[in-house]
């Protein structure tokens, strides 16, 4: 039998767009928060028209959107003030993504919140943070990566900075930062009864994880040449090498064992001994190249020394193990994943398609307290 979501009755007003925000909340409300995603009347969230057709929904915005109640709300005009504080009186958690002083100029910044709400946990994602002489600069993830170094660690030896189809600023530092900040502060909330201010730097939340790259700058003094790092491809036991079909194998041989096995199914069994030298590359380069990746999977299916292929985006939908876990799903009539994680005594399932704009309004507003006629009159003002 189901249990209730971990985050059942907690209360989320979602007034970010594109993806950092939206998927923060996205995994707030697949916990089972009610997450209400609210949409001024004028531009709404701009993802729902990032590679759509015209008058429809991107699947970009219904991917990232699921299992959330959308109220449209002109924030400009006082009476949508009003409503969006009467709502923040019964919230948990308010999550924005403007530009620093966006939401104290509209008069529902932090402080006249939680004048109202002492236990709201409010979060502000930005790019930059909410100080800083780049605060109020824009950005995107491309550059938040450059800022950090990280952008210039990714490539090969001798070859310009790469940039990888998966947003680690928005997603790392943007949207799981945040959640994590937000449960933090809805726990110590739901214990003493005081919320937070939760201020996320996109650029500082990636900053904070590059271990690896601040390991190089204790031990040596200074970085690593792009793709000449420990895990970057510095290393004959941790690369990619291509195939003789143009398709790649990933070898992650870093412990002892796993490097053995490898060599003695690559039929090299006196490469053990050169484990850390950086000139075996060219050598293990050349001998991949005689083979399809298909192949060398084939070959290396049989022993457990972490080589494996590199799948292409179709490729990895179908395969065996993300199949298993049930990862993929056929839901609102598109391919959309399940939540990275799995519940006990919970089968995940999306509970509502993403909301169109103000689709909810009548039922958020009516149980905020609101009459039909006081609902019409809003509408017909252009509030909601």
């Amino acid at each position: 039998m189901s249990r209730p979501l971990p985050l059942a009755g907690i209360r989320v007003l979602d007034l970010t767009r594109l993806l950092p925000g939206p998927v923060a909340t996205l995994h707030l409300a697949d916990l089972g928060a009610e997450v209400i995603k609210i949409e001024d009347p004028q531009v709404g969230d701009y993802a729902r028209t990032l590679g759509t057709g015209q008058g429809e929904d991107s699947v970009y915005f219904r991917m990232i959107n699921r299992n959330k109640q959308g109220l449209r709300l002109d924030l400009k005009q006082m009476p949508g003030v009003e409503v969006f504080l009467r709502l923040a009186r019964e919230a948990d958690v308010i999550v924005e993504s403007f530009r620093p002083g966006v939401m104290d100029k509209l008069g529902i910044g932090y402080a006249t919140v939680a004048a109202v709400n002492p236990k709201i946990a409010y979060c502000s994602i930005s790019g930059y943070g909410q100080d800083g002489p780049y605060r109020d600069h824009a950005g995107h993830d491309i550059n938040y990566l450059g800022y950090t170094g990280v952008l210039d660690q990714i490539g090969s030896e001798g070859g310009d900075p790469a940039l990888p189809n998966f947003q680690i600023a928005d997603l790392l530092g943007g949207a799981l930062t945040a959640a994590m900040g937000i449960l933090a502060a809805v726990l110590e909330a739901q214990r003493t009864g005081q919320g937070r201010y939760i201020d996320v730097s996109m650029t500082d939340s990636v900053l904070a994880h590059t271990y690896f790259t601040m390991l190089r700058l204790n031990d040596a003094g200074h970085s690593a040449p792009r793709g000449a790092d420990l895990l970057t491809g510095g290393l004959p036991c941790y690369a990619t090498y291509r195939c003789a079909d143009g398709r790649h194998m990933a070898v992650g041989a870093l412990e002892g064992k796993f490097w053995k096995g490898c060599c003695e199914v690559l039929g090299r069994p006196e490469w053990i001994r050169r484990q850390w030298d950086a000139g075996l590359r060219d050598e293990m380069a050349s001998l991949f190249a005689t083979r399809s990746r298909d192949d060398w999977a084939a070959l290396f299916a049989a022993v457990d020394c972490c080589v494996t292929p590199v799948l292409s985006p179709e490729e990895a939908l179908v395969n065996e193990q993300i199949v298993a876990r049930r990862m993929v799903l056929c839901e609102d009539g598109l391919t959309q994943f399940a939540p990275p994680f799995k519940l006990s005594e919970h089968e995940f399932s999306v509970r509502q398609p993403a909301p169109k704009v103000g689709e909810h309004n009548a039922e958020i507003l009516r149980a905020a307290g609101y009459t039909d006629a006081e609902i019409a009159a809003l509408a017909a003002a252009g509030v909601v």
